[in-house]
């Protein structure tokens, strides 16, 4: 019997080779005196580049804003990148150089492989540099070493200039803080926002505390509601700039790659420069509300809020309740309260949940690197696997660039005495509404808003916990408000803690 043949044909023909699909990968800057390194230049020149190729096409230019870049995982564009190159939309990478791509040698030659075992080829402009040859390697090693070095020299010489600055007292803000608007490197106060910052410090001196505070002023003003976390209320109560004056080098960054941030808790000086702007509430207030801050921290006042409603009993259901006997402070079941044959559960001492939050807080704090970096890595992952509308995302992301470069004429017209400050702040205010319009859009296309809520919160907590102190000996009640929302006691001797974003983390109690 002949054996029944079907002839597949070829889909494409002699002489039509698909072309090459190429991705450039830039660092813009967000400076608006730097428009050689902005978006829209960077993606004319790159489709130009390629503009008379007959075997390459440019399928995207990833761009991620700023002047730094020494982390690759704080960089989304380029994760993004890496992504695509997983799911096979790259062939071919351009990159301007090798500082540009990446600044950690060892991080730059990971990435460098696994491109190369995805069949993906990376060339460098600036070293001529091509991962096609593989005989380069050792000059990558080389050229990464040298951007290492460079990245680090940078760092310090920033570093440097801002120390003079600093012990000069001439410096100029960097961003304003909830009741001030930042107008030419000036705090200039925000009436409208400065009234709500006096409130808040009404009601403190009054006998609220940071939660009661946080409900009264999310309800109230329900559009600033992301400042009124307990987090916020507390920072706001701490704050130095409503008095008029400017504490700098609160917080450092290391001096090896990967460069960290770190609280200052000493290691370096602080500057604090007296009238750098006009203050919204007076010396005698803050005092009183530091002091005030101080006692309830000593006596623990404050720590009824800080585990109201969030401890809850595994066995019924029911929130446990606060209570001192011999001047020992308990928390108890309400049910086991009123009657024990109605839930079996004890009274927890206070001390042993402060105790069990201090080990669970520095465990994550000594195991960050290998419980955060890679979670993230795989939420950002999965997330990403739901991606469509590449070129979609590409045309909002001109969009933005365009209108971000409108920005920049406006702010050169203005300083230059052709546009009044009225009409200024009248033009930006629309432009920056109809970004932020197009960049929930560019969200939508690559995340579900459940999903993106949930990584955000996550990246939340990751960001609390690395730049948190190194090792809690003492009950943190701002860091628990932070940190968890709330706490399941399993049996008598395990408490199981619920982080914002969904992470459990089980302690037992000693």
């Amino acid at each position: 019997m002949n054996p029944n043949v079907t002839v597949i044909h070829p889909t494409i023909t002699a002489g039509q080779e698909q072309k090459i699909r190429v991705a450039a990968y830039c660092r813009v800057s967000s400076d608006s005196a730097d428009q050689l390194n902005s978006f829209m230049a960077q993606m004319r020149y790159y489709e130009n580049f390629l503009a008379d190729s007959e075997t390459e096409i440019l399928v995207s230019v990833y761009a991620d804003e700023g002047v730094t870049g020494t982390r690759m995982d704080k960089r989304e564009e380029f994760q993004r990148m890496l992504k695509d190159c997983r799911r096979g939309k790259i062939d071919r990478i351009i990159a301007k150089s090798i500082s540009r791509f990446a600044r950690n040698t060892k991080e730059c030659l990971t990435v460098i492989r696994e491109l190369k075992s995805l069949g993906i080829t990376v060339l460098f402009e600036k070293e001529n540099i091509d991962t096609a040859n593989m005989s380069d390697e050792m000059m990558m090693t080389l050229m990464g070493g040298l951007a290492q070095e460079e990245s680090i020299s940078i760092s310090n010489n920033v570093k440097w200039s801002y120390q003079k600055r600093f012990e000069e007292g001439e410096v100029k803000a960097f961003s304003a803080s909830f009741g001030y608007d930042l107008c030419d490197g000036k705090l200039i106060i925000n009436e409208a926002e400065a009234e709500i910052v006096r409130l808040i410090f009404n009601m403190f001196l009054s006998g609220n505390g940071y939660q009661r505070i946080s409900e009264i002023c999310s309800k109230k003003y329900f559009e600033y509601k992301e400042k009124f976390s307990y987090y916020g209320i507390s920072y706001i109560l701490s704050n130095e700039k409503y008095i008029g004056d400017s504490i700098y080098q609160k917080t450092f960054t290391t001096n090896n790659l990967p460069f960290k941030k770190l609280k200052n808790d000493g290691q370096l000086n602080k500057y604090h420069i007296q009238n750098t702007h006009e203050a919204i509430i007076s010396k005698e207030i803050f005092e009183k509300a530091q002091a005030l801050i101080g006692s309830r921290k000593h006596n623990n006042i404050t720590s009824e809020y800080a585990f109201k409603g969030r401890i809850i009993c595994a066995i019924c259901g029911s929130k446990y309740k606060r209570k001192i006997c011999r001047s020992k402070v308990f928390w108890v079941c309400r049910k086991h309260d009123i009657s024990a044959k109605k839930c079996l559960s004890k009274p927890l001492s206070q001390e042993s949940v402060y105790s069990a939050f201090i080990a669970m807080y520095n465990k994550l704090k000594s195991q960050y690197s290998v419980i955060f970096p890679p979670m993230l890595s795989q939420l950002q992952e999965l997330k990403n696997r739901k991606f469509s509308g590449n070129q979609q995302y590409m045309e909002i992301a001109k969009e933005i660039a365009k209108l971000k470069e409108q920005t920049h004429v406006l702010a050169r017209l203005k300083t230059k005495g052709f546009l009044d400050e009225a009409k200024y702040l009248e033009q930006t205010a629309e432009i920056n509404s109809r970004i932020n319009k197009l960049s929930r859009e560019q969200r939508k296309i690559v995340r579900s808003d459940d999903e993106d809520d949930m990584i955000e919160q996550i990246k939340d907590i990751a960001s609390i916990i690395e730049n948190g102190m190194d090792l809690m000996t003492e009950f943190d009640e701002v860091l628990f408000e932070s940190l968890i929302e709330k706490i399941i006691v399993k049996d008598q001797i395990t408490l199981e803690f619920h982080l914002y974003g969904g992470l459990k983390f089980t302690e037992r109690l000693v």
